[in-house]
């Protein structure tokens, strides 16, 4: 079957591949078929998809393969700036600029970071930097399950995130109080070719909420990025988490693909992904016009 999207004055054909072709597929850090490529997600009661990357990875490359076999309406979040895939959509990365020591010395975020050390001090850190060749879905599932399950991360989304890091490593940053209990377990990508650390997930134990243990993770997570050599820890969309402004420096838009019928449920609501993200000129635009 031929599907075609407009962009702008040109067309852009790509065949598409009949559902359950085992046939497999690589780009970048990405590997998918067709049968694992889509994960359902929801607006309400209405039924659309993400790719697998969606929940917890960075810069989720898309090709014209995936785009022919993907079930619709399909979002891609998060497009690298680079590709030449994707629109700017309605929120943004938020970027800390840890490698600089303007970040360290501004006065402000100089005197937060000195009270939350010392809200923090009897707490015990340890990081790690593993292989994620060597992670399995059941150790993800470990450090992040109870967050996975309070967020709503789907199954194939953490296996997504196993997938994308078989060739990358990852930091682990765990926090235990004296008493041996787990105060929060943060886990991020390390991407030497950005000078990036991202953000993948926190997970933290509400006993300790009064530690501010979110931001005391991203406290820890910019130490580790300045003292390794790393320019920047990426926080992941910032519009919706007021907290991550005293971290943030720069800002990186945020690129993203929508395929839909301009008749179906999710385009007809208007509370939806299709119009909280994007606008509706754009949606089925595959390539950037700029």
């Amino acid at each position: 079957m031929r599907m075609q999207f407009t962009e702008n004055q040109e067309t852009l054909e790509v065949h598409d591949q009949a559902q359950g072709d085992p046939e497999h597929f690589d780009l970048e850090h990405q590997s998918w078929n067709a049968e694992n490529l889509c994960v359902e997600s929801y607006h309400e009661d209405i039924l659309y998809y993400t790719s697998r990357w969606d929940a917890l990875c960075p810069y989720v490359n898309v090709s014209p393969e995936m785009i022919a076999m993907a079930q619709k309406p399909f979002i891609v979040y998060a497009i690298p700036p680079e590709s030449p895939y994707g629109v700017p959509i309605n929120d943004k990365y938020g970027l800390v600029h840890a490698g600089s020591e303007e970040f360290w010395n501004e006065p402000r975020r100089c005197r937060k970071f000195k009270e939350l050390e010392k809200l923090c001090k009897d707490l015990i850190t340890t990081t790690s930097v593993i292989s994620g060749k060597n992670v399995s879905v059941e150790d993800v599932y470990a450090m992040g399950g109870e967050h996975f399950a309070n967020y709503y991360i789907h199954d194939q989304e953490v296996e997504g995130f196993v997938d994308y890091i078989r060739d990358l490593d990852i930091l682990l940053i765990q926090v235990h109080a004296p008493n041996g209990d787990l105060v929060l377990t943060d886990v991020s990508i390390l991407l030497p070719e950005r000078s990036q650390v991202y953000g993948s997930f926190c997970q933290w134990s509400r006993d300790y909420k009064n530690k501010s243990p979110g931001i005391y993770a991203c406290l820890l997570a910019s130490r580790w990025t300045a003292d390794n050599g790393y320019q920047y820890y990426n926080l992941g969309p910032v519009d919706d988490y007021g907290y991550k402004a005293l971290f943030v420096t720069n800002h990186e838009p945020i690129f993203a693909l929508a395929l839909t019928d301009a008749d179906h449920p999710l385009a007809l609501d208007t509370t939806s992904p299709l119009h909280t993200d994007f606008k509706p000129e754009v949606w089925n635009q595959i390539r950037r016009t700029t």
